[in-house]
């Protein structure tokens, strides 16, 4: 009879796998696993679909891709003949003409068990159950003689597919996680990992991926819980990691030793870090060379240079300030000296011909009309042109840089300021782009390549924003106080609040109906803007999905009652209920 472990040593893998780039994320496990073996570990964890990356969307529909995920798997499970660390690894797997998303063990040269997710999140960012069918009830497997419970990111969200591990003789839960950051999440993710541990009285081992992925951003954050919710291990955020836990069964189960507990930083400066990782990896897994941008003295422009220098390097990072007669001087020398602070290549190209140029093709036209946004609108849009230019010549990204308030109420010129490939500060309002930027003057996050102390000169911060499109033009002009515009659109976006609940607020009805106009008639325009970071909890893009063609507007209704005696009569008949 085989006598039961005393000791496990789990290594847990926290790394940023690059989705579709199989043979380059096998690598990484390879060497994760080799690091693993060298520390001494008995098996080495990955995080959710690790093989193929989170979240592989349709891609994950191609046979070939299926294949080749499970090929990589299969020359991953030969390697654990040699006597090292088994491997519990992710990807998709194909059986009897179902798709799963699904979580292996890897030992003594074979695929020894698999396990499928159970609960597909088909909400917010999430699209599952397009692409997945959902597995059966699980058991534990057998690892290194440990029956440990394997539940799959949202698996851990609801309890039943803990509570069916534990009824089955699970012994630890180890739950691999492809977790998208927004505001917040950490703590909510804790909350949930609680809530399992304590209905189980089991631990828990949380290992969630870093990394960007279009728009959303991983933010790691791994962690250890032991049954009695005492954190063990806490594990950095937005940077890879590998570290070894190591357990001990005794009379009451599994305990984990204490190990590294790495701060994972406040709101702001986790948002402004997910905005950083989200920027570097959508350049470096599309392989641009470095980035460019318009920087216009203004604070939009000078933030993302700040995150674009921060997450590239300034070598990789090149400004072009593209002024017009309306720029100020204030403006040109704020420029500037903020590329100067990021030590960045700045050059300065007049539009000026451009613009002129336009006027004059379009003035057969337009004869007879008088100036207007349009002739605005044609100064963004030759900006526009001469940073996609540039981005054709040297293949260098552009980053556009409008800011949720702006994109929200289409104050945004398509074509023009919205040109891009990425927008780093597309999911924060104004008023946060004002608070991380002076929490940017001094602080950076870690592994930031940008240099420490003021990179965004102190003027911009608190001079008022402009377009600079006409003479002495503010935003104010046309929009509420950015203060005020926040609230009503955090008001309408994220918690999709009635009008009235606004007015009820105290804000003021034109206004806010204004606002409401405005942010369902831009829905065109965010259709066609570039991605970004995700940061909020409700995104433009994947959470908050509109349709275009919309005529509905609340306008400030009244709330509406249901008319009792108009409802349909229903009885219930044990747990049913049947309509008459």
């Amino acid at each position: 009879m085989t006598t039961a472990p005393k000791t496990l040593r789990l290594a847990l893998a926290q790394l940023n796998p690059t989705l579709g780039d199989i043979e380059g994320n096998l690598a990484l496990a390879r060497t994760a696993r080799a690091e693993a073996q060298k520390l001494g570990a008995d098996a080495v964890m990955f995080p959710e679909l690790f093989l193929a990356g989170y979240p592989p969307e349709d891609l994950v529909l191609k046979p070939a891709f299926q294949d080749a995920c499970r090929a990589a798997c299969e020359a991953l499970a030969r390697e654990t003949s040699d006597g090292g660390p088994a491997v519990l690894i992710g990807l998709p797997w194909a059986e009897s003409g179902k798709l799963y998303n699904a979580y292996a063990v890897l030992d003594g040269g074979r695929i020894d068990a698999i396990r499928f997710k159970v609960d597909l999140p088909n909400y917010g960012v999430f699209d599952e159950k397009r692409v997945f069918v959902p597995g059966p009830m699980p058991g534990p497997v057998m690892l290194r003689g440990v029956r440990v419970g394997l539940p799959i990111c949202e698996d851990i969200w609801g309890e039943d597919v803990v509570e069916c591990l534990a009824e089955t003789g699970a012994e630890l839960l180890l739950v691999p996680n492809g977790s998208p950051y927004f505001r917040a999440k950490a703590d909510i993710r804790l909350n949930i990992a609680v809530s399992r541990v304590t209905e189980s009285r089991l631990p828990l081992v949380y290992l969630n991926q870093i990394g960007g992925q279009d728009d959303l951003v991983f933010d790691g954050a791994s962690f250890v819980l032991n049954a009695d919710c005492s954190l063990a291990c806490q594990m950095p955020s937005f940077r890879s990691d590998l570290v070894l836990t190591e357990w001990t069964r005794g009379p009451e189960g599994w305990r984990c030793a204490e190990g590294a507990k790495a701060l994972t930083g406040a709101d702001d400066e986790a948002d402004y870090a997910a905005c950083v990782l989200g920027l570097r990896d959508y350049v470096d897994k599309n392989r641009f060379p470095g980035v460019v941008l318009g920087l216009s003295g203004g604070i939009d422009s000078a933030i993302c240079a700040a995150m674009a220098v921060d997450a590239l390097g300034a070598d990789r990072v090149h400004a072009v300030m593209l002024p017009f007669r309306y720029t100020s001087s204030d403006s040109l020398e704020d420029a500037e000296a903020c590329a100067k602070a990021l030590g960045i290549r700045y050059d300065v190209l007049p539009i000026a011909p451009a613009v002129d140029g336009f006027e004059q093709i379009l003035k057969p036209v337009f004869a007879g009309k008088p100036a207007d946004i349009t002739e605005e609108n044609l100064q963004s849009r030759a900006r526009g042109t001469v940073l996609m230019a540039i981005s054709n010549k040297f293949g260098s990204m552009v980053v556009t840089t409008g800011n949720k308030s702006e994109m929200s109420v289409g104050y945004a010129t398509i074509y023009g300021d919205m040109n891009g490939g990425f927008n780093p500060i597309k999911d924060l309002y104004k008023m946060e782009v004002y608070r991380l930027s002076a929490l940017r003057n001094h602080w950076k996050p870690e592994g930031a390549k940008g240099p420490s102390g003021g990179v965004i000169p102190e003027r911009i911060i608190t001079k008022a924003p402009s377009a600079e499109l006409r003479e002495n033009q503010t935003d104010q002009d046309s929009l509420p106080p950015y203060d005020v515009l926040d609230a009503i659109l955090e008001g309408l976006v994220e918690n999709e609040m009635r009008v009235s609940d606004l007015v009820a607020k105290g804000f003021d009805l034109e206004t806010v109906k204004r606002i409401e106009r405005l942010l369902y008639s831009a829905e065109y325009k965010r259709r066609q803007s570039a991605p970004g970071a995700k940061v909020t909890l409700k995104n433009f893009g994947r959470d908050r999905r509109y349709p275009i063609v919309n005529r509905f507007r609340d306008q400030g209704r009244a709330s509406f009652t249901p008319d009792p005696s108009l409802s349909p009569k229903r009885a219930s008949t044990g747990t049913d209920v049947v309509d008459f």
